[in-house]
């Protein structure tokens, strides 16, 4: 069994369930990285993730898992389920004491941050120890130190950058702002509809429209109770507003982005949508998406958001996970999920600290720019999305 340490420096002591202490963060910091990762041979470690996309599912198993197996003898497995699933499952073992986790590695971000932050259920501070954290991520960035208005403390580290993006079915002059798309569901009444708003894509969504409603788009990127109440039901009253447009009158709503895109797939909706600008090119070549899928960054602003890696508190091979984590970082790992053919998703790499040739294999690979730099929108604070779920459903669904 593993044993709880204090929380002074936000770190945890991990004892193998053999007896055997793990390293906490304070001992990992003493060792050269090359004991770190001597100590990772021969581990087998999980990694919590969203499931949902081929192309990602693809990446980790043809490309990362084989890496790792390759230069560290390493054996990763994925374990597909949504964020708030693998949170729960980790705040019932916090409680009942389980230090014998079942993964090592958890892709996190925003508000799944926040709560596993708050819950103790982060392994410490761990970013300061990944040479490849040092050598290629740009320290400056504004997602390294806060991640949704939330400090990070190192407790987690940025893995890849995403805007958020419409996909139409044929449609050739789509929609190109949020007026317009508000304007084109009522002229094509059960075309459009979004995840619920439990789903990050459903509420990032809500988002959008929140930043169609604000003046000004820095004024969300910290929490503003004041312009809640001054702004709030404006919100509400443009979801209501398009609900009877939406597919099925907005009756229901699909539960997952996976579900999003099945009705896209099949027809029943012209459109879906969601966080990576990139992703339907290998959806199309697959033929899951249509051929004449148009991917459609709205010129009103895309969000930028940023996704990460983190470590659970009771991760049993925390030098394997590190050393997972630090290839995930790497030149080689960030281009290959470039790739369209499989993930085509954004890097977080400082592009001046590249090589030429590194630089160019990212240029050759990253296409032509779907969302311009100067229609990024910023994240909102986390407590956005707070109150997003805990009011949609009463100040949207059931206002039917």
């Amino acid at each position: 069994m593993k044993s709880w340490t204090g929380l002074a420096a936000l770190l945890l002591l991990t004892v193998c369930s053999a007896g055997e202490e793990a390293a906490d963060a304070d001992d990992l910091a003493e060792q050269d990285w090359e004991e770190i990762t001597a100590a990772a041979d021969g581990a087998e470690i999980g990694i919590y993730m969203w499931g949902g996309d081929e192309g990602l599912n693809a990446y980790i198993d043809e490309v990362v898992a084989p890496a790792l197996e390759e230069s560290y003898d390493i054996t990763l497995t994925r374990y597909p389920m949504e964020a708030p699933e693998f949170l729960s499952r980790l705040r019932t073992e916090r409680e009942a004491g389980s230090m014998d986790g079942t993964a090592d590695i958890l892709w996190i971000n925003g508000e799944n941050f926040r709560i596993a932050k708050e819950n103790e259920l982060l392994y410490g501070s761990f970013a300061d120890l990944l040479p490849n954290m040092d050598a290629y991520v740009n320290e400056d960035a504004p997602y390294v130190e806060t991640d949704m208005g939330i400090p990070v403390e190192g407790m987690q580290v940025p893995w890849g950058n995403v805007q958020y993006a419409f996909q139409f079915r044929g449609d050739a002059e789509p929609p190109e702002t949020m007026e317009e798309l508000f304007s084109w569901a009522e002229e094509n009444p059960g075309a459009f509809t979004y995840p619920n708003v439990s789903n990050d894509t459903g509420a990032g969504f809500v988002r959008h429209v929140m930043h169609h409603v604000a003046d000004d788009p820095e004024i969300l990127e910290t929490f503003d109770e004041e312009w809640l109440e001054e702004n709030g039901e404006d919100v509400w009253r443009i979801l209501r507003e398009l609900q009877p447009h939406l597919w099925r009158e907005g009756r229901t709503y699909p539960e997952t982005l996976e579900q999003q895109d099945q009705l896209f797939s099949s027809g029943e909706v012209d459109v879906t949508l969601g966080f990576n600008e990139y992703r339907a090119e290998s959806l199309v070549d697959q033929g899951t998406f249509p051929e004449d899928t148009q991917t459609v960054g709205l010129e009103s602003g895309s969000i930028a958001s940023t996704h990460y890696l983190s470590m659970p508190f009771n991760t049993t091979e925390p030098e394997a996970a590190l050393t997972a984590i630090n290839y995930f970082l790497s030149p080689e790992a960030q281009t290959a999920k470039l790739d369209p053919e499989r993930w085509g998703e954004g890097h977080i790499l400082d592009l001046d600290a590249l090589s030429e040739e590194e630089n160019d294999a990212i240029e050759s690979l990253s296409g032509e720019e779907i969302v311009p730099q100067e229609t990024i929108l910023p994240e909102l604070d986390a407590r956005y999305v707070d109150w997003i779920q805990e009011n949609w459903e009463q100040e949207v669904v059931q206002q039917r």
